[in-house]
């Protein structure tokens, strides 16, 4: 039976960097990547501590096994996590509602993933309506960005309600959209 619930234990954490590492753009095939999608970055059992002590994470399991997961970043991380500064330091520029992002009070989805036995089962809609039913009252509204090549995850997400709010391209070349999930409107 699947449960979706909030990340608490450090068995859980350990599941979601397990999870993460099945799926990271590294280790997957170019057909894997475009068919499936994928995960970029791989956190570090510290950050993904660090990040839980701000806020919880939402999780699905299936037994004792972490299937799913949308990972919840605060400002807080920006400050724990130094390769979060340039993202969060962006949030200067960026505009969303002729405001800078800087200015609401935001969660930053720091990752999200599916297992691929668990996917097409509409999981990720409802690990991210979770999400928002626990977040929504603190938080303005749902943050991240897509890599461009990375069409599965921006499909999914723009189909449950995120916007593309910037695009940028990185130094090595990859595109990023910037997308936001309004709470408020």
């Amino acid at each position: 039976m699947i449960e979706i619930t909030t990340s608490e234990t450090n068995e859980d954490l350990e599941g979601i960097l397990a999870l993460q590492k099945r799926n990271l753009k590294t280790d997957l095939s170019p057909d894997e990547i475009i068919a499936q999608g994928f995960v970029t970055v791989s956190h570090t059992w510290d950050d993904l501590k660090k990040m839980h002590l701000h806020e919880k994470n939402i999780i699905a399991k299936d037994g004792g096994q972490v299937i799913a997961y949308v990972l919840g970043m605060t400002e807080q991380s920006k400050h724990e996590i130094p390769r979060l500064v340039e993202l969060y330091e962006s949030f200067e520029h960026i505009h969303f509602n002729g405001k800078p992002v800087d200015d609401y009070h935001y969660i930053v989805v720091g990752q999200v993933c599916v297992d691929k036995a668990y996917r097409g089962q509409g999981l990720f809609d409802q690990c991210y309506n979770s999400y928002k039913h626990y977040f929504n009252e603190k938080y303005d509204f749902a943050i991240t960005e897509i890599a461009g090549i990375n069409l599965r995850s921006m499909n999914a997400h723009k189909r449950i309600g995120f916007e593309v709010i910037h695009v940028y391209t990185d130094s090595s070349g990859v595109e990023w959209n910037v997308v936001v999930w309004d709470w408020k409107s």
